[in-house]
């Protein structure tokens, strides 16, 4: 019998937790009585220092399914630790990852898990079609993200790419081998390679409560995608900085024709004070740019821990990693 492990990072989903729960045992249910291989399922929880009753929740799950496990940080590491922590502790033949609002549905693992035994793939990623529910602007600037991000990186993010997938054991271990503390699982996915399957399938709304990410949470992890994946930025700023000299260059060009062809030229303090504004911002961008890919090897020269729990449901968990 082989072992699928489903790893669900958590923060503040109190309210999830339960009605995430029935499914997943639906989706244990199918895998296990499904045709030609039978599956066992093991459930890790990772409570990514929640401030409501998430933790408790979990427990109260784990009094009575032993196939719950679960890891609770000593603070809020964020999404991508509590990814990592659950592939570091995933036993399972296969591992998927998957959000606890349901808007990556347990029912498709089955499915997921069938394509993936058929040996031609390695993985099976799941990829919105639709952004039914969405704000307008919010899906604009999501496509635009994606357009973004296959110019400039070297991997392969389909438009609407989820975090949530199946991977075959040897593609987690990669990933855990991948241990930069600044992490960007969609392009830790595409950069490794492997042969993946795109599951497509309607947008599905969250089940209860609110999404925990804002518009400018999105912006800054949609940055750190970026920064984390392309040199691309640090090579633009050389090519901004010609353009600009070049631009100095013709307009001097003309200031002096015109002034050696006797013809008035209005050249006031506004027009003086745009230009120093322009390429003072310019060089601040520029400044901050440099300084962003500085501070992420700063981050990783301190070799610090990815995460740390202060509570895990069994001993052989690793708490600190």
């Amino acid at each position: 019998m082989k072992k699928v492990t489903l790893i669900i990072p958590c923060y503040n989903e109190e309210e999830m937790i339960h009605l995430l729960y029935k499914e997943l045992c639906v989706a244990a249910e199918k895998l296990h009585n499904m045709e030609d291989i039978q599956y066992e399922t093991e459930m890790i929880f990772i409570d990514d220092g929640s401030k409501d009753k998430t933790l408790e929740c979990i427990k109260e799950l784990r009094e009575h399914d032993s196939r719950i496990r679960y890891l609770s940080f000593s603070r809020n590491f964020g999404k991508e630790a509590a990814m990592y922590a659950g592939f570091c502790n995933a036993s399972g033949d296969y591992a998927a990852v998957m959000d606890a609002d349901m808007q990556d549905p347990p029912s498709l693992v089955p499915e997921m898990v069938k394509i993936i035994e058929s040996g031609d793939y390695d993985s099976v990623a799941a990829r919105r079609v639709s952004r039914k529910g969405e704000m307008v602007i919010r899906s604009c600037f999501a496509r635009l993200f994606y357009k973004i991000m296959n110019k400039m990186l070297d991997s392969d993010i389909k438009d609407g790419a989820r975090d949530f997938r199946l991977m075959k054991r040897e593609m987690v271990q990669v990933i855990i081998e991948m241990k930069e503390y600044n992490r960007f699982s969609k392009g830790i996915f595409g950069w490794i390679g492997f042969r993946t399957y795109w599951y497509e399938y309607e947008n599905v709304e969250r089940a209860a409560g609110i999404s925990k990410w804002n518009f400018l949470s999105l912006i800054r992890y949609s940055l750190d995608g970026i920064l984390n994946f392309s040199w691309v930025p640090l090579a633009v700023i050389p090519i901004l900085g010609i353009i600009c000299v070049l631009a100095a260059l013709v307009f001097g060009m003309v200031i002096l024709v015109r002034k050696g062809s006797g013809t008035e030229f209005a050249f006031g303090w506004e027009v003086l004070v745009c230009i120093i504004a322009f390429f003072s911002g310019l060089q601040m961008m520029c400044i901050g740019m440099v300084g962003q890919y500085i501070s992420k090897i700063y981050q990783e020269s301190k070799n610090r821990p990815h995460y740390i729990a202060r509570e895990a449901s069994d001993e052989d968990m690793k708490k600190i990693l």
